[in-house]
């Protein structure tokens, strides 16, 4: 099980983005101050998607339900394509995710970590301590007494 709720590449910025609350990502975006040229491959578009399951992580895979996911791709000036996808319908934060991913990859990735991914991660992670410690307080300890019979 992994110990970071962010991870350093791409697949972890990919799943931070993803993840985040749309007004929170929206605010931290707008504080970094930076909206560069760009041009669309793909323009945000919403689409359903299916996802599976598997019984025990090792069973046969089988059709859960569908999902709406909305997705978009981009390549800024230099020639950097950055792609986002998120679920639900928004494209302003499909759109902002496939920003920041294209930046992840120039040289403005370690300003743009600090100020958009690091507060994000923190965030998650103190979401998910506090979610885990107030599932903690439910917990039920049950055991066995000893009857005193031979």
């Amino acid at each position: 099980m992994k110990t970071n709720f962010f991870a350093e590449d791409r697949k972890g910025w990919m799943s931070l983005l993803a993840a985040a609350d749309e007004d929170r990502l929206a605010e931290l975006w707008q504080e970094y101050g930076a909206d560069p040229a760009c041009e669309w491959l793909r323009a945000p578009e919403a689409g359903g998607v299916m996802v599976q399951g598997r019984m025990g992580g090792s069973g046969a895979s089988f059709n859960l339900g569908e999902m709406t996911v909305t997705r978009c791709t981009l390549a800024l000036e230099d020639g950097t394509v950055g792609h986002g996808y998120v679920q639900g319908r928004s494209k302003a934060k499909a759109g902002i995710a496939a920003k920041i991913d294209a930046l992840m990859q120039t040289g403005a990735a370690a300003s743009l970590r600090a100020a958009v991914l690091e507060p994000l991660a923190a965030e998650g992670k103190a979401r998910k301590t506090a979610r885990a410690a107030k599932a903690a307080a439910t917990k039920v300890e049950f055991f066995t007494m000893v009857r005193g019979e031979d």
